[in-house]
């Protein structure tokens, strides 16, 4: 019986579903995390009988036909790049993106990643890192003897210096963007790289030709809605235990049939 296939690509369907689901809320408190949905599509049908064929001498032709579906795949696991909340930390280097941008982050190996965790610290050296220690590009070094660091919503960053009226403006932090977000390569660490499907990375100034705004102090958090998800858990759930049901069924009515035979 088919419906024994059918319903075990739906049991492995809402299995895959439950894993996107659980690594969202997994990551309800990730700074900068970015929820996933799983999106599922039929897959091929069998003709018995082909729809517009014709079902006479005459010409006359099938309206409907008839198909009888096979199942259902997992077609794509893609990124939902909304905006988090803004939470305060009171950290004088952590930075939250209001807006569209993500900061570039130069790796051990020198390739770039991108990230919109905005937890940064500063090295031993003075350079503004991430907390793995990756500088945020452009390099960007604070004085050792500053008595203070600002970054404003442009991204510079100023520095005030002890003797010194006007703060030195020691860097300017930039924000990159991608015609395809959703496109990014997710490889941990809340660390994307750029891909085909993602587009060339667009390199911009905060605030300006649709970038977003830097907010010190602030860190974007998950864009996770815990409701939302356990929601989808359950539908998720209560769709298996259905399907594992169809399984049961099908075995019954086969059990019957060898019975009479």
């Amino acid at each position: 019986m088919s419906a024994l296939d059918i319903a075990a690509t739906g049991m492995l369907a809402q299995q895959h579903n439950v894993e996107v689901t659980s690594n969202n809320l997994a990551n309800m408190n990730t700074t900068g995390f970015k929820r996933q949905r799983a999106e599922f599509q039929d897959l091929i049908y069998q003709d018995l009988v082909r729809v517009g064929s014709t079902s006479s001498d005459a010409g006359t032709i099938v309206p409907s036909g008839i198909q009888l579906g096979v199942g259902v795949k997992l077609s794509a696991v893609y990124r939902i790049m909304q905006q988090g909340n803004i939470a305060s930390t009171g950290n004088t280097y952590d930075v939250a993106i209001q807006g569209k941008g993500l900061l570039a982050v130069e790796l051990p190996n020198g390739d770039t990643a991108y990230t919109r965790a905005g937890s940064l610290q500063l090295s031993p050296e003075g350079q503004i890192v991430t907390t793995d220690g990756y500088p945020v590009q452009p390099g960007i070094t604070v004085p050792q003897d500053a008595i203070g660091v600002t970054i404003n919503s442009s991204g510079e960053v100023l520095a005030s210096i002890a003797g010194q009226i006007v703060p030195t403006n020691v860097g300017q932090l930039s924000l990159v963007s991608f015609a395809n977000e959703g496109g990014l390569d997710a490889m941990g660490d809340n660390l994307f790289l750029e891909t085909a499907a993602s587009g060339a990375a667009i390199e911009g100034t905060p605030g300006q030709d649709g970038f977003g705004t830097i907010l010190q102090g602030y860190v974007e958090t998950s864009n996770v809605n815990s409701v939302e998800e356990i929601t989808n858990l359950i539908t998720a759930q209560r769709a298996y235990e259905m399907l594992a049901k169809v399984i049961q069924t099908s075995d019954e009515m086969s059990a019957t049939t060898s019975q009479l035979s």
